[in-house]
């Protein structure tokens, strides 16, 4: 066993080129700048390029430009920076431009606390763009987990050509903790399927898969658009082709749901509570569980790992056999409606807090013990 010692956001960067990242564009903000310094010191010896934009908004312009071009991108920032991606993080969904967003969320709204964490972008990484075509959202719960999700992050963003948010916290990525890094399981490496019949058309695809690549400044004419398209890129305006087209970017993503739902769990024999959880809040159910099963009052618990799109199926299956469903967010409730639509038949009570402190394992076993 080799122990490594580092913050979440160094193996977040140590998972992106383990993934074969080999462009990063950022600004710096905290609590997400240790990234950009690890990408700083990994990327050029590796041949790979590490850029600090003039501002938010130009450093996704870089990572859209640099995916377009083949490469595989990575840019990382926090709440007030996710506001300023928003459009361009738009565009590179209906333009199918793979690329991985890390998120270190801190305490908001607007500028809020910056050194504070909280699980504040949950709703606004999923919605914060037009049109409500589905992204996907990963969140670790640890150092280990921002090596390990960052290597699924890249696959499923090559996979489907779409941005991948990476939905970390502050207390995850500033927070350095040992692991064993030599022996974490990383999924195999996925490159972008790449174009290879005679005629080149940039957006058809086969049934709801993503379209086959060409990068731009090769030997074919490649055309990209921001606006509404048909397959050969070329902005149309016939409803037909334009409800195709946004059917397969909904389907894509939702099709392979039950692939892409990433969680670990941990079911107690003959007891009647879960509690789900995801991100740092989920250590400190995992202690309270532990401690309460010492007492005789074991619970199960369910942690999420792919919070978007929401895994109804996980959700389905893993709740079955519970009377009573508990919710812990470390914010003012952000996806335990999405949970409750999910098991409308059941009843799920909730427990809350943004207010720049960690939920503790003591508050977690009374929310248990009182309902």
């Amino acid at each position: 066993m080799a122990l490594s010692f580092m913050e979440g956001n160094e193996a977040l960067a140590r998972g992106a080129i383990a993934a074969g990242c080999n462009f990063f564009a950022g600004y710096p903000i905290t609590p997400a700048t240790t990234i950009f310094n690890s990408m700083l010191k990994m990327l050029p010896p590796k041949g790979g390029i590490c850029v600090q934009g003039e501002d938010e908004i130009a450093s996704m312009g870089y990572c859209i430009g640099a995916s377009m071009a083949g490469k595989k991108t990575l840019t990382a920032t926090s709440g007030p920076g996710i506001s300023l991606y928003s459009e361009q993080v738009s565009f590179a969904i209906g333009s199918e431009i793979p690329l991985v967003i890390a998120d270190v969320q801190r305490l908001g709204p607007s500028t809020g606390s910056a050194t504070r964490g909280a699980d504040s972008d949950i709703q606004f990484l999923r919605w914060g763009s037009t049109s409500g075509v589905p992204v996907i959202v990963l969140a670790p719960k640890d150092a280990l987990d921002c090596y390990i999700l960052t290597v699924h992050a890249f696959n499923y963003a090559e996979e489907f050509r779409c941005p991948v948010f990476i939905a970390s916290n502050k207390e995850i990525g500033m927070t350095k903790e040992s692991f064993d890094l030599d022996s974490a399981t990383l999924p195999p490496i996925v490159e972008r399927k790449m174009f290879s019949k005679d005629i080149y058309l940039p957006f058809e695809a086969e049934q709801d898969a993503a379209p086959p690549f060409l990068p731009i400044g090769g030997k074919t004419l490649v055309r990209q658009t921001s606006s509404t398209h048909g397959p050969d890129g070329y902005i149309t305006i016939d409803p037909e082709v334009i409800a195709k087209n946004q059917a397969r970017l909904r389907k894509k993503i939702h099709n392979a749901r039950k692939r892409i739902t990433l969680f670990e769990e941990n079911t107690k024999e003959g007891t009647d509570t879960l509690v789900i959880s995801y991100g740092v809040t989920s250590r400190a159910v995992e202690d309270a569980a532990n401690t309460l099963a010492g007492k005789g009052k074991p619970v199960s618990t369910l942690t999420l790992k792919t919070l978007w799109p929401v895994p109804r199926d996980l959700l389905l299956e893993k709740t079955r056999q519970f009377k009573q469903i508990i919710v812990i967010e470390m914010n003012l409730g952000q996806y335990v409606n999405e949970i409750r639509r999910v098991l409308c038949d059941k009843k799920v009570n909730f427990y809350g807090q943004m207010n720049g402190a960690l939920i503790s394992p003591e508050k977690i076993m009374e929310v248990i013990e009182n309902e």
